[in-house]
């Protein structure tokens, strides 16, 4: 397969007004994904754009639409919306094509473009390939005739329309009367929809990360950074803490106490509930090579498989879809429940483990421990030039850390699909053994 050069592991994400994220490559892409989805049926052809709260969100939103109406595509824009909530309505809405721009947990300088199919799933490797070949190309062959030029037009209800979506998947019979919620918002997409969502469900909701101003999504606050939730859940002493990442595509959690949830936790939780229920699609759950093994031991012990692609949501996607599974996700806090979504979804995953707190009667820090984290070590390096995983010191110091493990742990190292990083990390029986593991590698990517 041809390799992407613009697309990276969550469509295209970079500095906002450089390289790929200029309004010039903004219109380009939307110039050859209207050629790639343009269909022969004599309706209009219509692309759904969502996005999150981001300054540069106003300049890549128009490059967008201007290049999606010169090439005869109507348009329909939400305004800020969640990730999924835009995979959502473009099904919904019959669309052609459905746009998201963010940059999902990044700084604010930082935005990127995730594109849905009419499928409401995000796209494959191969349309990617498609529509960069196509940006590579002269587009002015395909322009529409004056008469035949696409219309923009501002969707009012688009947010009402995904709370009530998310709404329907919390059980009928149940209410959040009496509890108590932090919500925090990252100050990103869902900074609207969540807080209204949850407090329409009967929960007393304090939110925080609710006042975006362009400049403060994920900043010290959101899922990358729980501090702030934390501190809310003991300041108003709530029984739950949520957070959302600056798209809400992803989620992370702490209980009465202040103790963090991670995606691994969370998926445990739901997979076990789902088993017990008996919907639990093959008593199988996807995850990937990042999450821990203490997860795969749990599941082996209630007879559920685990199966592990590589690190993306998309990819998690596609091993449910060939397999016909309901449940995945990523220790990072993507959860994808497909009975309900086609993509991560944080409030969607919170509901869940809510309808486990409120069935049960019990406390969440009494139903979130489903298992023993196997000791892990993750650390990040920012590289800038040449790969370094070139470098023949830092192959050896990776063989090496992968001879000392043995059978006894796990090392994975690989680049980041969305940041210009390096991620090492490893799993095995005792903390001592990850930490040489992680610690050699480092140093190798340390030395130039």
């Amino acid at each position: 397969m041809t390799a992407r050069k613009i697309f990276g592991t969550d469509g295209i994400r970079g500095t906002a007004n450089q390289g790929n994220v200029t309004p010039e490559m903004a219109m380009r892409l939307g110039m050859a994904a209207a050629t790639y989805f343009r269909r022969s049926d004599p309706r209009r052809h219509l692309v759904v754009i969502g996005k999150d709260t981001r300054l540069s969100g106003y300049m890549l939103e128009p490059a967008l639409t201007a290049g999606f109406t010169a090439m005869g595509m109507d348009v329909r824009l939400f305004g800020p919306l969640p990730t999924p909530g835009v995979a959502m309505l473009t099904r919904s809405l019959r669309a052609d094509l459905g746009v998201m721009i963010s940059a999902s947990h990044n700084a604010y300088q930082d935005n990127g473009i995730k594109l849905f199919g009419p499928d409401g799933y995000k796209l494959s490797d191969d349309a990617e390939i498609a529509i960069e070949g196509l940006m590579a190309r002269p587009l002015d062959e395909n322009l529409a005739a004056s008469p035949d030029l696409g219309r923009a037009e501002r969707v009012d209800d688009a947010q009402s329309r995904y709370i009530e979506i998310v709404k329907s998947t919390f059980p009928r019979k149940l209410r959040l009367s009496g509890l108590r919620i932090v919500i925090d918002c990252a100050n990103g997409a869902a900074y609207k929809v969540a807080p209204k969502a949850l407090y329409e469900l009967g929960a007393e909701i304090f939110p925080i990360g609710d006042e975006p101003n362009g400049f403060n999504i994920n900043r010290e606050i959101g899922s990358t950074d729980t501090r702030a939730m934390v501190e809310a859940v003991h300041r108003y002493r709530a029984d739950i803490g949520i957070a959302l990442d600056g798209d809400a595509d992803r989620v992370a959690m702490c209980d009465e106490n202040g103790r963090i949830i991670d995606g691994d936790q969370l998926l445990g939780m739901i997979a076990s509930s789902w088993k017990q229920q008996g919907r639990l699609a093959k008593n199988t759950v996807v995850a990937t090579v990042m999450s821990n093994l203490g997860l795969e031991n749990h599941f082996k012990s209630i007879g559920v498989k685990l199966e592990r692609t590589q690190v993306g949501d998309r990819y998690v996607v596609a091993r449910m879809m060939e397999k016909g599974l309901n449940v995945g996700g990523e220790q990072s806090g993507h959860v994808v429940l497909s009975d309900f979504s086609t993509t991560g979804d944080g409030l969607l995953a919170a509901l869940q483990v809510l309808a486990v707190m409120v069935e049960t009667g019990k406390r969440l820090s009494e139903v979130a421990h489903v298992f023993d984290p196997a000791p892990q070590k993750l650390v990040n390096r920012k590289y800038t030039g040449a790969d370094p995983l070139s470098r023949k010191a830092v192959q050896d110091a990776i063989a090496a850390a992968e001879k000392a493990l043995g059978a006894r742990g796990r090392l994975l190292v690989r680049k980041s699909g969305t940041e210009p990083l390096i991620r090492v990390m490893a799993q095995a029986e005792t903390d001592d053994l990850v930490r040489e593991a992680v610690d050699g590698v480092v140093a190798a990517l340390d030395r130039e």
